[in-house]
């Protein structure tokens, strides 16, 4: 076992007036995750220390944080793909902090509500399902692979500037949906992202693709949905 220094950035808002930094040295193994190492400080160290964690398989995204500067999932972030020594913790950026590593999250859901995150099909349903060819199902294929976890938008320049952008994780959702073969809301959905702090304030900066723990291309989804909305010329596109 190798004595790594997990520096956590700390606040508790009964305590503290401005975040701090704590230092915890513990002893990990090269195949524990950083997940582990929050939670051994939590079992042994500090009870205090505070952090989502849930499913710890890389698949409710309930973990992220942000790692030696990168936001990312601490059940995914294993100890041999750090630097031995000190690994720098902090909550996601772009979110309040409620405490410790804890952000408030729901403007976040909030934001993909506002995409319409559900199927509209008004049309008679058919006597077993409504079926989508391979190809079909291959345009959305990634889409549906997002856990919302919140990586993308905490690392977004244009999130943190814009605090009504709807942001990456939101205008991949409408993506899922508009490419949907059996959906029928194409033009009321596009206008759910055709505002001033929607679709076009994404500048294709890419950092969402550098942090997706899915390893998706939002930024290219993102792409498809301006060349389709400069397609098809709904009104509201170019406003702001």
């Amino acid at each position: 076992m190798e004595q790594y220094i997990l520096k956590i950035k700390r606040f508790d808002p009964e305590k503290d007036r401005k975040p701090r930094w704590e230092k915890f040295r513990i002893e990990m193994e090269f195949t524990d995750r950083v997940l582990d190492g929050f939670i051994k400080i939590k079992d042994a160290i500090d009870g205090s220390l505070t952090f989502r964690r849930s499913c710890a398989h890389g698949i409710c995204g309930s973990c992220a944080v942000k790692i030696n500067g990168k936001s990312g999932l601490a059940c995914q972030t294993i100890i041999k793909d750090v630097p031995p020594g000190e690994i720098v913790i902090e909550p996601l950026p772009a979110f309040p902090v409620i405490k410790d590593l804890v952000v408030d999250i729901e403007p976040f859901f909030g934001k993909n509500r506002e995409a319409m995150p559900y199927l509209i099909n008004n049309e008679p349903p058919p006597e077993l399902e409504r079926l989508q060819s391979p190809e079909e199902q291959e345009k959305i294929l990634q889409s549906i692979t997002c856990i919302m976890c919140g990586c993308c938008a905490s690392s977004c320049p244009s999130y943190w500037a814009d605090k009504e952008y709807m942001g990456p994780s939101a205008l991949l959702k409408a993506y899922r949906f508009i490419m949907d073969s059996r959906d029928r809301a194409l033009e009321e959905r596009m206008n759910s992202i055709a505002k001033p702090h929607g679709l076009w304030r994404c500048h294709s900066i890419y950092n969402c693709v550098e942090v997706c723990p899915k390893e998706i291309d939002i930024t290219s989804h993102i792409a498809k949905l301006k060349r389709l909305a400069v397609k098809k010329k709904l009104s509201g596109f170019f406003k702001g």
